[in-house]
């Protein structure tokens, strides 16, 4: 099926078998290789990437599915010389270890900031009228799709809430 997906801001085009996940066509279409397969079965979050600003495990999405969207992977976010706030602090805060689950957990942790901005509670917000305040416990539930073997947990919290501010 002929499909056009803009990637980090370039208009893709190509002809794919529909049985194609995101994550294949990011990885061997794209050659863009940060999103990992880790489970395969949407458990573990390595694949995580933003589909029109929202989080989804690209794995578990077919890439006909996203068809005039617009996909962010970890590539996208920031360059080498230019890098993402939440990047940034990730680096800063020591916040991972073998790095497999990275990508995903920054490309989790910006979308969940924008989720926070927006008002979304979560099964911890305690209190659904008020602003929601990133408790160490609330940031943790947020990101609880993000599976981290190496238990960089402390260091990542600690990267998002400065992240956010």
């Amino acid at each position: 099926m002929r499909t056009t997906i803009t990637v980090n801001g370039e208009a893709r085009t190509h002809d794919l078998d529909p049985r194609t996940t995101l994550l294949d066509y990011l990885r061997e279409t794209l050659r863009l290789t940060g999103a990992k397969k880790g489970c395969d079965h949407g458990q573990c979050g390595a694949c995580t990437v933003l589909v029109n600003g929202l989080r989804i495990n690209a794995c578990l999405s077919l890439a006909v599915a996203h068809d005039g969207d617009e996909v962010v992977s970890i590539e996208g976010l920031g360059t080498p010389d230019a890098l993402h706030p939440m990047q940034q602090a990730f680096l800063k805060h020591d916040a991972l270890q073998c790095g497999y689950c990275t990508p995903g957990q920054i490309c989790s942790a910006v979308a969940m900031l924008e989720e926070v901005a927006a008002g979304w509670p979560s099964q911890e917000t305690a209190d659904l009228t008020a602003p929601v305040l990133l408790t160490p416990d609330e940031l943790r539930e947020r990101m609880s799709g993000n599976i981290c073997r190496c238990s960089a947990y402390p260091q990542i919290v600690a990267a998002i809430a400065e992240a956010a501010g």
